[in-house]
């Protein structure tokens, strides 16, 4: 690996499996301030408070005091969003027989 693929980071294939786990257990763990899906072309909050959380091979997303999605990590794709305080997570969710969901997860905003 040479130094400019490690120092921009070209050699990071979005689509392995070992990219998706680490992306998984990097979002393990944050607070959620609501959680937001795209239907008939409104943005609805489907659920406030909670938490994201990857147990074994599945990626957890805990809001309302119910779990609203969940995923197998090989299937996941997140990405961030612009402002950095939420991710778009899309996948088959496990809870609707594997039916192809897209959530916005906006994350608790702590200082540090």
């Amino acid at each position: 690996m040479s130094f400019f693929s490690k120092l921009f980071g070209r050699d990071k294939n979005e689509n392995s499996y070992a990219f998706r786990l680490e992306r998984a257990k990097s979002l393990h763990g944050q607070a959620v301030k609501y959680v937001t899906e795209n239907r008939d072309g409104n943005e609805d909050v489907v659920g406030r408070g909670g938490s994201l959380c990857l147990h074994g091979e599945t990626f957890i997303v805990d809001s309302s005091g119910e779990r609203l999605f969940s995923c197998n990590v090989r299937d996941l794709e997140a990405s961030n969003l612009m402002s950095g305080d939420g991710v778009v997570i899309k996948g088959p969710d496990l809870l609707n027989g594997g039916k192809m969901r897209t959530i916005t997860v906006h994350f608790v905003y702590y200082r540090k």
